[in-house]
């Protein structure tokens, strides 16, 4: 058979993901370019606009309230995630009977669907019948209002994020496990503490691990949607859960305005790129590699 003919079959493997990417993904992404220019409301023909969906942005003040909300959503949760994971990973890195029992119970919140995660903590964080509000209770202490008052339902949010950073920890304890043993008997020998091991081997060779979570947990934050949305949904306040992502699915479906939707998803997508470029060029003065 000649190699076209491989290669031809091959491509009809793989033809179902290819013409679903097309359709699905590659396709709504070029239009969302052309969507960013127009006036758009998805029952009328787009219109040509222009950058002006781009000028309104500018002056747009819930845009701006929007991204300032995300990046200090990001700025909070990403790094609490990343201490907690690696807290966790060292926790449970010990070689106890039970350990594996006990992984599993921190990794399954990480695979709860978030709309029932939100579910329960919107019951575990009601200010009358809530239990955290009731185990407070008990110590004599007045619980907030956790998802009515705007600081305590960012903080609410923040929390949410923490439930799921089971599936971070895997990562970090399979880190863990690839860290070559004869670097801690050097340490030993060397009359290395406790502390001195983690600081000088541990933490520095699992610095890709957390530069790979740290990157993949930034992009994550800046789309997070799911708990801010159904929170709203609840009557939530709107200046602690109205993220970018949130505020970008309202302009698109509430208010059927998909160019200035279309807009703000590319200045999303630019943020994105540029924050992961800058961390992408600050790894090699803080990420190990064991080359």
């Amino acid at each position: 058979m000649q190699r076209w003919q491989k290669d031809l079959v091959g491509y009809a493997f793989i033809s179902p993901w290819l013409v679903g990417f097309v359709v699905f993904t590659l396709g709504p992404f070029l239009t969302s370019i052309y969507w960013s220019f127009t006036r758009y409301n998805v029952v009328s023909p787009p219109v040509w606009v222009g950058g002006a969906n781009y000028a309104a942005m500018m002056r747009d003040p819930v845009f701006w309230s929007s991204l300032l909300l995300t990046v200090k959503y990001a700025l909070v949760a990403v790094p609490l995630g990343i201490a907690l994971g690696v807290g966790l990973a060292l926790l449970l890195n010990v070689p106890l009977r039970g350990i594996s029992a006990l992984r599993a119970v921190f990794f399954v919140p990480s695979i709860v669907p978030a709309v029932a995660t939100t579910v329960v903590f919107i019951w575990l964080l009601n200010p009358q019948i809530g239990l955290v509000n009731s185990v407070l209770g008990l110590f004599g202490v007045h619980g907030p209002a956790w998802l009515r008052e705007p600081t305590w339902t960012f903080w609410s949010l923040v929390m949410m994020s923490i439930w799921t950073v089971g599936g971070t920890m895997v990562i970090y304890l399979a880190g863990l496990k690839d860290i070559p043993l004869h670097l801690y008997e050097a340490a030993l020998i060397d009359g290395a503490g406790t502390w001195q091991r983690l600081r000088h081997v541990t933490l520095p060779m699992l610095t890709p691990v957390i530069f790979f979570n740290l990157v993949m947990g930034v992009i994550a934050a800046f789309q997070h949607f799911t708990q801010p949305y159904m929170l709203l949904l609840q009557q939530a306040p709107e200046e602690s859960t109205r993220l970018l992502a949130v505020y970008l699915f309202e302009r698109a479906w509430r208010y059927l305005d998909m160019g200035y939707a279309s807009a703000m998803a590319w200045i999303l997508f630019v943020i994105v790129v540029l924050v992961t470029g800058v961390l992408l060029r600050t790894h090699k003065r803080w990420v190990h590699y064991g080359s």
